[in-house]
């Protein structure tokens, strides 16, 4: 989700996954893929980016760091020989 304004000033979410075009003229319109368009404040670059961000920050999550491989401390199964 990408949080966007009205041009009321008031805040709302969108599901990024369903905007289907960014228009500028000269109002920034969304028309979703349910048809529904939203007039917002934003400009269509600052949309894009928001856009990028979101899906890097879920690519991040989908793919976290692997935890740290044990290691075998040979030098201790030396000792005890």
């Amino acid at each position: 989700m990408i949080e966007l304004t009205r041009l009321n000033g008031k805040k709302l979410a969108v599901n990024a996954d369903l905007i289907k075009f960014v228009e500028q003229a000269p109002d920034t319109v969304l028309t979703l893929v349910t048809g529904e368009k939203l007039v917002v404040c934003e400009s269509s670059e600052e949309i894009l980016q928001r856009i990028i961000d979101f899906r890097r920050t879920v690519l991040l999550g989908v793919a976290p760091a692997s935890p740290p491989v044990p290691t075998l401390d040979v030098s201790e199964e030396q000792d005890q020989d």
